[in-house]
């Protein structure tokens, strides 16, 4: 195989040794559907914390997992690079459908995603009428997300950081588009409906962290495409996010950010917390040149009725300058967008 011939003969008997033993194949066979915490495998496996704790370790090291930290809780998950995890999802896929343990380790990984779902689906109940009452006061949603497919476009991007991901939308939206997705929130109620949702569209390249928007638990100049959908009004500094979203680009990568156009709707700082009533084009290319951005494109989508206390979304594309050529100066395009 071509994954075996790019390990060395002592990395390839290392990855054979940390597999080949029936827990730790059972862990990377659950790792490989999803995020789970040590609490949620030994309820899988039936086997206790410190023994499961123990197989983890010696999968991390030998580069198989990754582990990130949310609050008290550790996740773990399966990589998703290099030659070593393209090894053992090799051996994976030789595993026979009829195996009695795999298949019973996959039922209780159903119940336990099951439970979430309801979990995640109960919060968002509890919410769900403030949102639609915000909803109601601006294009649908399906309308901004046809807009943003479009000037995005279908260019398939190795990564994907959505940032203030909520319910994971954006990360389910652009899911035929990149190879690698990470939504970051700071409410862990919203990471459980993210989760939800992606275990349930069966989503397995995205994974959803808890991380502060100001200060990000990821390396920077990592991912091609950033995304900051409907976050930014509700911060008291949102040009510091900005820029913390611009240290995330690769060279010549892209960020997109979804919002609101200035407003007067003053009841939306009580009501929903807004601490921000819309962003002009000129403050927002002020920003974004600042964080050495190149403002591409912005889009104005006004519903109909917008003189009536409606409100107007836009979206701003911008690109790391660091791929534009010194001596040109690209002029933002700004289209009407009205539906």
């Amino acid at each position: 195989m071509a994954l075996q011939r790019e390990l060395g003969l002592d990395a390839l008997v290392d990855v054979l040794k940390a597999a080949g033993e029936p827990t730790r194949m059972r862990l990377v066979a659950l790792l490989a559907a999803g995020d789970l915490t040590v609490t949620d495998l030994t309820e899988i496996l039936g086997q206790s914390q410190p023994r499961i704790s123990r197989h983890l370790k010696l999968l991390a090291e030998v580069e198989l997992i990754d582990r990130y930290q949310e609050g008290a809780w550790a996740y773990f998950r399966l990589r998703q690079d290099g030659a070593r995890v393209g090894l053992v999802r090799a051996m994976l896929a030789s595993a026979s459908a009829d195996d009695a343990v795999l298949a019973r380790d996959a039922a209780r990984l159903t119940t336990l995603k099951r439970a979430r779902s309801e979990k995640a689906q109960a919060y968002f109940s509890r919410n769900a009428a403030g949102w639609d009452e915000l909803r109601r006061l601006h294009v649908s949603e399906r309308d901004v997300e046809a807009k943003l497919r479009e000037m995005v476009g279908d260019e398939p991007v190795e990564s994907l950081l959505d940032l203030g991901t909520g319910t994971g939308r954006i990360l389910q939206l652009f899911e035929g588009l990149y190879r690698r997705g990470i939504g970051v929130d700071a409410s862990r109620d919203m990471l459980a409906v993210a989760r939800s949702n992606l275990d349930r569209a069966g989503i397995t390249k995205a994974s959803i962290r808890h991380g502060d928007i100001f200060n990000l638990p990821l390396d920077g100049q990592a991912f091609d495409l950033v995304t900051i959908h409907q976050v930014l009004h509700f911060l008291e500094e949102p040009e510091a996010a900005i820029a913390e979203a611009a240290r995330m680009l690769t060279p010549g990568g892209r960020l997109v950010i979804i919002d609101f156009a200035p407003h007067g709707l003053e009841h939306l700082r009580d009501e929903h917390a807004h601490a921000r009533l819309g962003f002009s084009h000129q403050a927002m290319a002020d920003w974004l040149a600042k964080a050495g951005l190149v403002l591409e494109k912005t889009t104005d989508l006004s519903p109909e009725g917008a003189d009536d206390g409606k409100l107007t979304v836009t979206i701003w594309l911008a690109r790391d300058r660091r791929a534009v050529n010194e001596n040109e100066t690209p002029r933002p395009r700004v289209q009407a967008g009205g539906v």
